[in-house]
C-alpha cells in the first residue's frame, strides 16, 4: 500500500521538529494579514457548484502550470466544463512534481475533504464526486472554511473606491469566529499614465466620498475621507503593489499641474508621472503613520507581460513573473524621507526577486526603532517564491541578517478560500529549519525558548504588530 503524501509528519525531517511542530505550531490560529479573498462571497455566503469553480476558479498558479502542460486556455479560463477543467488539472498534478502545487494540491485535499490519495488522470473522477459531495454541504461556504484551519482574522485587499458594503455587514456579525477587515490598497491612485482609467477610477471614487473632485487636494480630501471610513471598519493596514519605489518626488504645485493634466485627459511626461508616484506614495505613507497604520510594500512584480494574452483575459490571471529593478537605492531614500520627518510608522517589505532578500533583509536594520520591536519587517516569501526553497531561503535571510524572532509570519496572498494548509505548510518549514539546527547542535535543545519563538513567528508576532480585532478562533 502506498504511504500518503500528506500525513503527520509530513516536511518534520526530525524528532526536534516534529516536536516543536505538534506541541507548538499545530494548534494556533491564524492571522492571515494579506489576502485576496473577495469580502461578498464571505458576506453572502457564497456556494459553489463544483469543486472546480471553488478550487480552480481564480486561480492563477494552477492556470500557469496548466498552460505549461499544454492545456487549452478554454480549460484555465475559458468555457470548457467544471469536470473538464478539473479533468485538465489532474493530468497536470503528476508532472508538477517539486512544484509548490504539487504539495498544495494534495495538502488542500487532505485538509477540507479528507482525501489522501495521490490526485492523477486515474483517480481523477472518484475523488471529483468525492469532492463534490463535500462542496454540497450546508456548511460548505467562505466563513466555515476558514474557520475550519482556526482563522481569527483575514484581511482583504480593498480599492479606495470600493463600497466597503459588504465588509459593514460582515462587521455587523455578533462574536464571529474569523473577523475580516479591509485593507487600504490605493495603486489605482497612483496610474496617472493612463488619464481614461484614472478619471473612470476618480468618478468612483467620487462617488464612495459623495464629493466632486477636480483637483487634487480634493482627491487627497476623498482619499482621507475613505481612509476614516475603511479605518472604522476595522482597517489597520496599507498595501502597495509597485515593481519600485520611485525616490525623486514633485512639489506639491508639480503634482497639482500633473493633476490637472489627468483630469483635462492629457497624458504626463513618463518622468511627471514617476514624480507624481513619488509624491504621493509619501503623502500616503504619511498618513498611515498619522492612523498608527502597518504600510505593506510588495516590490518586484513585472505585470502583463504577454500584450496577447492581456488582451484577452485580463490582468491577474497568470502572465505577471519577477522583474529585476534596482530596490535599495530608492527604498533607502523613500524610507529616510519619512524617518527624518518622524513619519515612518511600522513597515513591511515583500521582495518578489531572491536576489534582494539580503538586500531588503539588510535594509531593515536601518531604520528600527526602541518604540516597537521589530517595527521594519522582512515580508514572508511571496508569490513566486511562497514554496520550500524560497520560504527557507527567506527565513535564512532574515535570521542571518535580522531578528527572526520577531518576524509577523505567514500570510496568503491568495484568492482561494482553499489556501489556507499554506500556512501549515509553512509553520512545518520553520518547525523544520529550527529542528535541524537543534539536531546539528548550532542550537541549544531548550523546546520550551524554541517552541515560544515558534508560537511567536506563527501568531503572537502577527496578533500584537497590526492589532487587529481578533475573532473567537484566537481564543480556541
Amino acid at each position: 500500500m502506498i504511504r500518503p503524501l500528506v500525513q503527520r509528519d509530513f516536511l518534520l525531517e526530525s524528532e526536534p521538529a516534529r516536536d516543536l511542530y505538534h506541541r507548538f505550531a499545530a494548534r494556533l490560529p491564524i492571522i492571515d494579514y494579506h489576502g485576496h479573498l473577495p469580502a461578498q462571497q464571505m458576506a453572502e455566503g457564497q456556494r459553489y457548484r463544483s469543486i472546480s469553480e471553488v478550487w480552480l476558479g481564480g486561480d492563477h498558479y494552477k492556470w500557469r502550470a496548466m498552460r505549461s502542460n499544454g492545456i487549452a486556455e478554454r480549460c484555465c479560463t475559458g468555457d470548457a466544463s467544471d469536470w473538464e477543467k478539473f479533468e485538465a488539472w489532474a493530468r497536470t498534478v503528476p508532472l508538477a512534481l517539486r512544484n509548490p502545487l504539487y504539495h498544495w494540491t494534495h495538502m488542500e485535499l487532505a485538509g477540507y475533504f479528507g482525501i489522501t490519495e495521490l490526485l492523477t488522470p486515474e483517480s481523477a473522477r472518484r475523488i471529483y464526486e468525492r469532492c463534490n459531495e463535500r462542496v454540497a454541504a450546508a456548511d460548505f461556504t467562505p466563513l466555515p472554511l476558514l474557520e475550519r484551519y482556526k482563522v481569527a482574522a483575514v484581511c482583504t485587499t480593498d480599492d479606495p473606491a470600493d463600497s466597503l458594503e459588504h465588509h459593514e455587514k460582515l462587521a455587523r456579525r455578533s462574536q464571529p469566529v474569523t473577523v475580516v477587515c479591509p485593507t487600504w490598497r490605493p495603486d489605482r491612485a497612483l496610474a496617472v499614465h493612463d488619464p481614461e482609467a484614472y478619471n473612470a477610477w476618480l468618478a468612483r471614487l467620487e462617488k464612495a466620498a459623495d464629493t466632486s473632485i477636480a483637483t487634487l487636494q480634493q482627491m487627497l480630501d476623498a482619499l482621507d475621507q475613505r481612509q476614516q471610513a475603511f479605518e472604522i471598519l476595522g482597517c489597520r493596514a496599507s498595501d502597495h503593489g509597485v515593481e519600485t519605489l520611485d525616490d525623486d518626488p514633485a512639489t506639491g504645485a508639480e503634482a497639482a499641474a500633473t493633476f490637472g493634466a489627468v483630469r483635462a485627459g492629457r497624458t504626463p511626461a513618463t518622468d511627471a508621472c514617476a514624480r507624481f508616484r513619488a509624491f504621493l506614495l509619501h503623502h500616503l505613507a504619511v498618513c498611515d503613520h498619522a492612523r498608527g497604520w502597518v504600510q505593506q510594500f510588495h516590490l518586484g512584480a513585472q505585470r502583463n507581460n504577454n500584450t496577447r494574452m492581456f488582451r484577452a483575459v485580463g490582468p491577474d490571471t497568470g502572465f505577471d513573473s519577477i522583474g529585476d529593478r534596482d530596490v535599495a537605492r530608492p527604498l533607502a531614500r523613500f524610507l529616510d524621507r519619512l524617518d527624518l520627518a518622524g513619519r515612518l510608522t511600522k513597515t513591511i517589505l515583500f521582495n518578489l526577486n531572491p536576489r534582494d532578500n539580503e538586500v531588503v533583509g539588510s535594509m531593515l536594520g536601518n531604520f528600527q526603532d526602541d518604540v516597537t520591536p521589530g517595527k521594519m519587517q522582512m515580508g514572508p516569501a511571496w508569490w513566486f517564491l511562497d514554496q520550500r526553497d524560497g520560504m527557507e531561503a527567506q527565513l535564512r535571510a532574515l535570521s542571518n541578517l535580522g531578528l527572526l524572532s520577531r518576524f509577523v509570519g505567514m500570510t496568503t496572498d491568495s484568492r482561494s478560500f482553499l489556501s489556507f494548509p499554506r500556512h501549515d505548510y509553512f509553520r512545518r518549514i520553520l518547525c523544520n529549519l529550527l529542528g535541524d539546527d537543534v539536531r546539528r547542535g548550532w542550537l541549544p535543545d531548550q523546546r520550551e525558548w524554541l517552541g515560544s519563538v515558534v508560537e511567536a513567528v506563527c501568531f503572537t508576532n502577527a496578533r500584537d504588530y497590526f492589532g487587529l480585532r481578533l475573532g473567537t478562533a484566537a481564543r480556541q
